[in-house]
């Protein structure tokens, strides 16, 4: 079984829970993922010139890739952060019925072949 869906993961990362559920129940809710998953993460970065670290909260979205410019839009305007992570990745393969799967749940088409 082949499918059209080209299936995406976008990360981001939030210090506050509360922020991390809201965010990932909202983008399923609105279709806009089929899943969100949430994962305890320490980040080490550079911000304003100085290196930091800060306990977070990564943000796996599962979604399509037709769906990125949106799920980029409410992240933007929906984070706490002045600048968020957003950032994609494709997904270069997997099963055609979880990506099937992924494509009614994230608003997408699929095409069974």
């Amino acid at each position: 079984m082949e499918t059209s869906v080209q299936g995406i993961v976008i990360m981001t990362t939030t210090q506050d829970p509360a922020e991390a559920d809201r965010l990932a129940e909202d983008l399923v809710r609105q279709g806009l993922a089929a899943c969100v998953q949430t994962t305890a993460v320490r980040s080490h970065y550079l911000w304003e010139g100085k290196p930091e670290q800060q306990a977070e909260l990564l943000l796996l979205i599962k979604t399509t890739a037709a769906r990125y410019d949106e799920v980029e839009a409410f992240l933007r305007a929906h984070h706490s952060y002045a600048l968020p992570e957003i950032a994609m990745l494709p997904m270069t393969g997997g099963s055609a019925s979880y990506l099937d799967w992924l494509g009614r749940n994230a608003g997408g088409k699929t095409s069974a072949t």
